[in-house]
């Protein structure tokens, strides 16, 4: 994986969140913590949830929970499933418009130095899941309502110039079809992901 540098705009992510899921694919997860430890991912599976969604958590009322999805894009919303899983998500479209794109899994080449013990063939689905993805960066809800930019915790970047090639050439292709693991809303085709990963959380 080539990391790339160049920040996600807030603007590029001002679009409705079945537009940015798919675009997301490829671009990069960087974690950065307080010692200097960075952990960059690459974005391999997308789960998108707007207006009009009975799946999305903003679909009847606004609650503080789901507070942060109407607030400018380019943020982060992070919350707890279970009782123990965090789930991080990206918020899309226009400021006061419910939507986010759940990240549901990254390919994490270089092992962070707390799971250095992880068999080699194992390594590739470190991160398949967004539970498994929270847990390998420290992704919790103190990150929650955080821009994505330069200088934060979390920051988005786009897509290397090799993966855009490789999405032209065709060697890289993209997968639609229905979410995973929601009891509403189950009929929309709004996950994606890299029909060639093996990071992804369901192969």
């Amino acid at each position: 994986m080539s990391a790339n540098t160049q920040i996600v705009e807030s603007f590029w992510l001002a679009r409705p969140s079945t537009s940015v899921a798919p675009d997301l694919l490829g671009c990069t997860l960087m974690r950065q913590f307080p010692d200097g430890e960075t952990i960059r991912g690459m974005i391999v599976e997308t789960e998108a949830y707007g207006p009009g969604d009975p799946a999305c958590h903003a679909y009847r009322q606004r609650t503080p929970r789901s507070e942060v999805m109407f607030g400018p894009p380019g943020m982060s919303y992070v919350y707890l499933i279970y009782g123990m899983y965090h789930c991080f998500n990206v918020v899309t479209d226009a400021e006061g418009v419910a939507s986010a794109v759940l990240i549901r899994a990254l390919q994490v080449d270089v092992v962070p130095k707390g799971f250095a013990g992880i068999p080699e063939k194992k390594r590739s689905r470190l991160a398949a899941g967004p539970g498994k993805l929270c847990k390998v960066l420290q992704i919790d809800r103190t990150l929650s309502g955080f821009p994505l930019g330069a200088g934060q915790p979390l920051r988005l970047e786009h897509r290397s110039e090799q993966f855009q090639q490789a999405v032209e050439e065709g060697t890289i292709n993209f997968v639609q079809t229905t979410r995973i693991g929601i009891s509403q809303g189950i009929d929309l085709p709004w996950r994606w992901y890299v029909g060639n990963s093996t990071a992804v959380s369901q192969l």
